[in-house]
């Protein structure tokens, strides 16, 4: 009990580290706001993220990173980051969560990182992207992966005491939801598609200031686990399961003995106390973006942990 104690404590004394890293990789990837350049922005983004962790009081090991999947600069798996002298723990990282979104000028950039204790955070391997669904505590309960989405809707609306029709659901504008989002158009639920932003899309589900009532679909697992951190820090519903999309992907994820077939919840995905930190790059209905004027800068994080969400607001001088 006084070793969970201490890790617990440990866990909690990151905080501000997590802060400093989300800080300054949205600073740095700001610059390369509207330019066009995905793989510029992911890259200051990750040097920035990389720099501010290695002061990190402790030994972090990247459990999941982000860019494997699309040959982005990344910070990557098994990388250990920290000064050694610490507590051990966990890290799931995406340093430009919407990379589109910034590369574009289009609201919705994030800086995203997620910190737990050591041994607790899920590794997907070589499976990259996930089906998931994504709930408000109400209805953590309910919610079944093998469901057909209509089933999803009445169970959900259920649970939150709402009709089917008064339902907002999240699905990402991509090819391959055109089926998922005609179904659920047609049970009479509303639905969002943003182009990306798979995090903030979960967010949207869990902070009730958003209105989004849950989260369809199939996204990144570096994201799927990112959120899980979320979710559980809040005591939300999730659910994820693996859902390769080429067959080199599938074929990987069977060699390395993982089941496409089996289904994680929420305390699967991340066991141990955990919190998640978001800083806006672009901005967006969840953070603002970096200002800077007369060499003061100012950006916006948020910072979930043990049922809390606080709005940070960071003063930096140059």
């Amino acid at each position: 009990m006084q070793a969970a104690a201490r890790n617990h404590a440990g866990i909690s004394s990151l905080e501000a580290v997590a802060l400093a890293a989300t800080h300054s990789a949205a600073v740095a990837s700001y610059a390369w706001v509207g330019r066009d350049d995905q793989k510029g922005a992911d890259a200051a983004a990750t040097t920035a993220m990389r720099a501010a962790l290695a002061d990190a009081p402790g030994r972090g090991t990247v459990v999941i990173g982000e860019g494997e999947k699309d040959d982005a600069p990344m910070l990557f798996n098994g990388e250990v980051v920290g000064t050694g002298h610490g507590p051990d723990f966990d890290i799931a990282v995406d340093p430009l969560e919407g990379t589109s979104f910034c590369a574009r000028d289009l609201p919705g950039s994030l800086a995203t990182i997620a910190f737990a204790e050591a041994g607790t955070m899920w590794s997907p391997g070589p499976g990259f992207y996930m089906d998931k669904i994504v709930v408000p505590p109400p209805a953590k309960d309910v919610i079944d992966l093998d469901d057909p989405p209509e089933r999803t809707l009445a169970k959900v609306a259920e649970a939150l005491g709402k009709t089917v029709a008064d339902l907002r659901v999240m699905i990402m504008d991509k090819p391959r939801h055109k089926q998922l989002v005609e179904r659920v158009l047609r049970a009479g639920a509303s639905v969002q598609t943003p182009a990306g932003g798979d995090v903030g899309g979960s967010l949207a589900v869990l902070l009730p200031t958003l209105d989004i009532d849950l989260l369809l679909g199939v996204g990144g697992t570096p994201e799927g686990v990112l959120t899980a951190a979320a979710v559980r820090a809040l005591g939300g519903g999730m659910l994820g399961r693996l859902a390769p999309q080429r067959d080199e992907e599938a074929a990987a994820i069977r060699a390395a003995g993982l089941s496409l077939d089996r289904v994680y919840d929420r305390d699967e995905l991340v066991s141990g106390e955990a919190f998640f930190v978001a800083t806006g790059v672009n901005g967006g209905p969840l953070l603002g973006r970096p200002r800077r004027s007369n060499g003061v800068t100012v950006a916006e994080s948020l910072l979930i942990s043990r049922g809390q969400v606080r709005h940070i607001t960071h003063t930096t001088f140059e």
